[in-house]
Parts: C-alpha cells; structure tokens; sequence
C-alpha cells in the first residue's frame, strides 16, 4: 500500500492500548486510547520503533519473525501500529495484514482476514484446509507485512504457522505478545524485543500532552500535582492515559483537580460501559447494534428531550471521550461506525459484571473436558448470558434459566442450529428480552421465539430464511428485528403496524409487507426500514411509517420511477439506499426529478442502476445530499461530464465498479468535497485536478496506473503548497492512499 500523509488526519481503524490500576486517590481507572489523537500523543517510542524498523528492512534468507512482548497496557500494539504506518514501512512493503488475535483463536477468521488484503472475494463459505492453502499461495511470494496483534500462547502461534512460507525471504511478520515463549518459539534465532516503561520525564509528557494537547501549554500552579499523578502511574503509558482523559473530562467541569470521588461514571453509563465485557476479545463492535443493545437492555433513558438513539449515542461518545472506548472505524459523516475494547478492558468490565450485587451478565465457556462454567444449574442465577461457541451444545443440554433475560451469542463462524433444539430458547428462557443469535443459522423462522412475549430485540440468521410469520405481531414489545438471509426476498406475514414498539427493522432482502393496519398511530416510532421492495413503497405505508430516518428500497426501482410515486412526505428521512435489480424488463432510463427524493436527504446510496452519466444531474440538484454512493454500476458510461449546477453540499463521493474513462470537471461543481474514494474503476484514466480543491483525504482501489499517477502529481502539489504557502487553491491537508491492486 503507498501511502502520501501531509497531516494528522483521524485514522479509520486504530490499534491501542489499554489496562487498570488502583490509584491513591481511591479510585479505579480503566481505559482506551483514544483514536483521536493517539497517533500524536505517542511518547517514548522514537527509539523503540526505529529498532523495529531496522529488523523489519533486514535481509534474510527465510521467512524473517519479529517480536515485541511485554506486560498489558505498556504499549505493544501502539508501537506495532505506528510502525505499520510509518512512511518507511509503507514503501517497504507493497502488502501489509494487520489481524487481532484473541485468547480464543479463531483460525478461520485470521485467514479470512489475511486473504481481504489479496482479493474482494468473499471466501467465508470455505473450509478450513482450503483457506489455508490459498494463503499460502498468496504469502509465498512478493513482499508482504504481516502483524499478528496479541498472542497469547505458542498453541496459537503453531495453530498459523503452518500457512507462512518459511521460504519466502521476503516475507515479514511482526507479532505483539505478553508471553516471552512465545516470541522465542516464533523465531529462535532472534530475542524478542522486551518494550520499556515509560521514564518519568516520558510520563509527565505524555499527561501534558493528554490533558492539555500541548507540551508547555498549561497551568503551572498544577506541575507539581501533574507529576505526582504521572509518577503514580508507574511508567505505564495506559494508565497515564486514562488517568488524562479523566483530568481533562473533570477539569472542564470544574477546573481544580478534586478528584476524590467515588462514583467516576453516572449509573447508566457504568452499566453501558461495563456491558461492553459481553462482546468476545478483539471483537468488532458496530456502533448501531451497541446502542441498539443497551436501548433494548433498558440502560438508556431519554435526555434532554433527545431520542433513545440519540441518547445512547451521545453515551458512546462520552465513553470514548473518556478514553474507555476506543473507535475502530469512522463512517463518512465521521460518526463512529465500530469500535474495540481491550482484552484487559473487557476483562474488567466481566469481573464488575460477576459482582453479586450487579450480577449485569456472565459469560459461559466450556473446558477441556467438554464441561460448561458456570454449570448449567448456577447460571440460573444470572440474568444475561454470553456464550459465544458451543451455544448448539450448550442448549442440547436443555438449560432452565427463569431468571435470564438476554441471551448473546457473537461468534463469528456460524455454528448450525439443529431444528430440535430451537424449542429450547423459548421453553427455557421465557422471560427473554434480547435474543442475538446471528452465530447460530435457522432453516426457517423458529415459531416458538414468537411466544417470548417480553423481547425487545432480536437478531436471527439463515440462508433460506424468507419470511416471517403472522404470529411475529404477538412480540409487541419489539424494538430491533434484524434478519440475515441470503434470500432475495423476506415476506413478512406479519402485520408490523400493530407492533407499535418496533422502531428498526433491518434486512438485505427486500421485505414485503402487509398493509394493514388500524389506529392513527401504527408505525410512529419506526426509524429504521431496510429493505422495502418497490411494490411496497406506497403512499399508505409511508404515511404509516412518516418518522422514517433509514430507508432502504431493493428490487425493480423502474417500478418505483416509473409510477410517479414519491418519497417527499418522508421530512425526517435522512439516509436513502436504493438498489436495482435489473432485469431484461427492468431496465431505467433516468432518475426521477430531485422533488421524487426526501426534502432534507443527507445520504444516498445508489447500486446497479446502470444510468449514464448525464442523469448526474438530477442528484446535484439535491442541496442537503452530504454522502453520494455509487456502487456496482450504478453509473456507466465512458465520459462524465460534471459540468453546471454542481454538489454544493457534497463532502464524500464513493465511486466503485464503473467503466468510466473520461472525467471532466469544472472548478466550482465539488466546492465541497472533502474525501472521494475510487474502486474498481479501471478505465479512468486521470482524476480531474479541479476535483482536489478541497479534498482532504483520495482513497484508491483498482484503478490503472495513470490515474494514480495523477493522484500523486496532485498530492506532490499539495505537499509544496503546505510546505509554503499558509493558504493556497488546494487546502492545507490532503491524505492519497493507493492500493497496491492497480491495474497496470
């Protein structure tokens, strides 16, 4: 992957460090780094990572290992992290895999992430051994940069070792562990590298840094306090920087440093912190099923007249202002889209879980010897469980639990659900209120889940799954019905306007749906519906469903255009996608006119519409549109003309999958554009310069090598423009990643 980087821009997806200690002041800090600023507020390492660097650009004559150990949060996966991005490292290596290993390996998941950096393919149906292989034949030659974050034992790393080339002399693998076996077992014939403690001076920089954002800029009345503080945290750059986003969220408040306090975070959000320990080690959080998780879970409460969304959303955020949370990656309204907690943070967050008098979940695992912990009769006890392998096992054994009222289940590789065991759920857990079951594959919809009277939230998977049944409108207490299927269509039986909670139904089928409804209020709280086939979208049903927020539409979109239908009534509708399934029949010759589209429409998806490119214009003429998306085809043509009324309120462009070859721009069309983000667009010959005015950050994937070209032409002026003039015609901060996949 090359890389041009002219400023600190946030990144999209962070490594970190985390961990806990009990300080003087009689409080126990726990915390994440947060991505915001991580990168910039990195002290200590110059030395560390230019170490590294050196092993890393050493010729061998074999696969060449690297290790870094040392205790949690003193700051492995950081440094990994800032050597995987370091210009040197960049240019080095044309391929560069960073995977998060856990404590519970997961094979399949480590090869399927590795095989993302070499095809788009989607490889999640293979078995194990066929993975392996392919690799192996991707690893075995070329030069690639592997980084395996946080090994926990030699088990682990034998259990991949088997698919690196040992012969590829050019290969490279930098691995993050706690156990010094393990980087001696790794490669013998190199010491691991042992990382350091902070020095004091070190610590009381790096708090500087985290409290004020500046090195010199800060209140000399508290040097005194600060380095005390700093030197308690004992050279551990994790507690220093938990302890900082603790100093800075009080000193805000109240601008002293009391800070004896016993209660650092306000019921609610302790609980919606400490239920981050449900997720399993290194897992992926999406952010809309977090904040869906703790709504249905009752942790969040309306504020401030915000809705529950909104409140939990803003409990996210202060999470991760607090530096407990840390974002994984960022949508391109630069909204939190995943985020991560640490091993050690999640190892926290189950001990305060495990504490009788909370008793908020207990996470169920089975030994060696093929025996569950906690037993099956003392869980009984608990009120959410997770349990995320052997959950068809686990359930064969016929648990009674009365008491429980979650069960979660987010394990990654699908485990088959055998049709006898889905009485179980509803037979031994009737008071039920959240049921994520999205590790576990149904053949149809389970009937007896609709007897759960109390669920509020619900996630069920299967390939086959078409629809759902009539007796679905009994759970009317549901808020969240998400379906996983393979399906083009979901039929649902149902009659979702008499289920008056339901506030988000989610979906890639597109959903069929009945009509029928009575009462002035059926749909009011329905924010979310993903994906409506065409046929459904009609007057009656938007009307129902008018505090729409998300809305997808699937299948012909002619039958949409064509009958002068229109989503206008929508006003609260901010998020569109409309996919097109193209037929012989279903061919579109245009889009509809821009009053066809909701009045304050922010973001817009379009997919395999195949329209030439002179219909652009109807969506420039969209003034709210922020986020365009165009996907498979959306838009085909050899020449693209953006010329007259322009995207005045465009700050991110996606274009992927076109055959454009020609793109021509006039200056003021994009005055907005901050990121543009190009894949698969082979043909394109040259990006247009007139486009880059005000861009900040050009992603590309798949193009040919004169487009590329170009792209760096531009970057090389920008960075001559920074480095002299204070303003110039082409901003002040721009970020170019190109993919090293380009057609030549």
């Amino acid at each position: 992957m090359k890389d041009f980087a002219f400023s600190s821009l946030r990144p999209e997806s962070t490594g970190s460090i985390y961990g806990s200690i009990s300080f003087t002041y009689n409080l126990t800090f726990l915390y994440s780094l947060d991505s915001n600023n991580w990168q910039d507020n990195v002290v200590g390492f110059e030395d560390e990572e230019e170490k590294i660097i050196k092993y890393l650009k050493e010729e061998k004559d074999e696969l060449d290992v690297v290790s870094i150990i040392g205790m949690p949060g003193l700051g492995k996966t950081t440094l990994a992290w800032k050597i995987y991005n370091s210009q040197t490292i960049k240019f080095q290596f044309p391929v560069r895999v960073w995977v998060y290993v856990s404590q519970v390996l997961n094979r399949k998941d480590v090869l399927l992430t590795i095989l993302k950096a070499f095809t788009s393919q989607d490889m999640s149906g293979w078995n194990d051994h066929d993975l392996g292989l392919t690799v192996r034949k991707y690893l075995d030659e070329g030069k690639f940069l592997l980084v395996m974050d946080d090994v926990w034992s030699v088990e682990t790393w034998n259990a991949i070792r088997d698919v690196l080339p040992k012969d590829n002399k050019l290969g490279k693998v930098l691995i993050t562990t706690r156990e010094n076996q393990v980087g001696a077992h790794a490669n013998p014939a190199r010491d691991p590298h042992k990382l350091r403690f902070l020095t004091e001076d070190e610590s009381w920089k790096l708090l500087r840094l985290e409290v004020f954002g500046k090195l010199n800029d800060f209140p000399r009345q508290l040097e005194a306090t600060g380095k005390y503080i700093a030197n308690q945290c004992k050279g551990l750059p994790l507690a220093i920087v938990v302890i900082g986003g603790i100093l800075l969220d009080h000193l805000s408040k109240t601008r002293n440093l009391d800070l004896v306090k016993e209660e650092w975070l306000e019921d609610d959000l302790r609980d919606c912190f400490i239920y981050l320990g449900a997720f399993p080690e290194d897992y992926e959080i999406p952010a809309w099923t977090l904040t869906r998780l703790w709504i249905a879970e009752g942790f969040v409460q309306p504020k401030n007249g915000k809705s529950l969304e909104k409140t939990a959303e803003g409990n996210l955020k202060e999470l991760i202002d607090r530096n407990l949370v840390m974002v994984d990656k960022l949508d391109p309204n630069d909204e939190v889209k995943t985020c991560r907690v640490h091993d050690v943070v999640r190892a926290f967050c189950s001990s305060k879980a495990e504490i009788k008098d909370q008793n908020l979940f207990q996470e169920i695992t089975m030994s060696k010897e093929r025996v569950f912990q906690p037993s099956i009769t003392d869980i009984q006890n608990y009120r959410r469980l997770c349990i995320h392998s052997h959950l068809p096992e686990f359930l064969s054994r016929k648990p009674k639990c009365p008491r429980v009222r979650s069960l979660l289940s987010f394990n990654k590789v699908p485990d088959d659900l055998k049709s006898k065991d889905t009485p179980v759920i509803p037979d031994g857990f009737e008071l039920l209120r959240v049921l994520d079951s999205r590790s576990i594959k149904f053949k149809q919809f389970p009937q007896g889940l609709t007897k759960l009277m109390h669920l509020r939230y619900i996630t069920v998977s299967g390939a086959d799954l078409d629809a759902l049944p009539k007796t679905l409108s009994d759970l009317w207490n549901l808020q969240t019905l998400v379906v996983n299927t393979d399906s083009n269509f979901l039929t649902i039986e149902a009659n979702i306007w008499k289920m008056t909670q339901l506030r988000h139904v989610v979906t890639k089928a597109a959903i069929i749906l009945s009509t029928d409804g009575d009462g002035n209020d059926v749909g009011e709280n329905l924010q979310t519906l993903s994906r409506l086939s065409p046929e459904c979208c009609t007057i009656d049903v938007f009307t129902k469903a008018c505090n729409l927020k998300k809305l997808g539409i699937r299948g012909l979109l002619v039958n949409l255009f064509s009958t002068g239908k229109s989503l206008e009534i929508l006003h609260l509708l901010e998020k569109l996608k409309l996919v097109n399934n193209k037929t012989s029949g279903g061919r579109l010759h245009a889009l509809p006119q821009a009053n066809f589209f909701p009045p304050y429409l922010k973001r817009l998806t379009i997919s395999a519409t195949h329209l030439d490119w002179t219909h652009m214009p109807a969506l420039a003429k969209i003034n709210t549109l922020q986020v365009l998306k165009l996907r498979g085809k959306a838009f085909i043509g050899e020449c693209w003309k953006a010329f007259g009324h322009g995207f005045l309120s465009l700050h991110y462009l996606l274009i992927d999958d076109t055959d454009l070859a020609v793109w021509e721009a006039s200056e003021d069309h994009f005055p907005n554009l901050k990121s543009l983000v190009l894949k698969n667009c082979a043909n394109l010959i040259e990006i247009p310069d007139s486009v880059m005015r005000s861009l900040e950050i050009l992603t590309m994937d798949c193009v040919c090598k004169s487009a590329v070209e170009s792209a760096e032409k531009i970057a090389e002026e920008k960075q001559r423009m920074q480095l002299g003039e204070s303003e110039s015609r082409w901003g002040r901060k721009f970020k170019l990643t190109v993919d090293s996949r380009y057609v030549p």
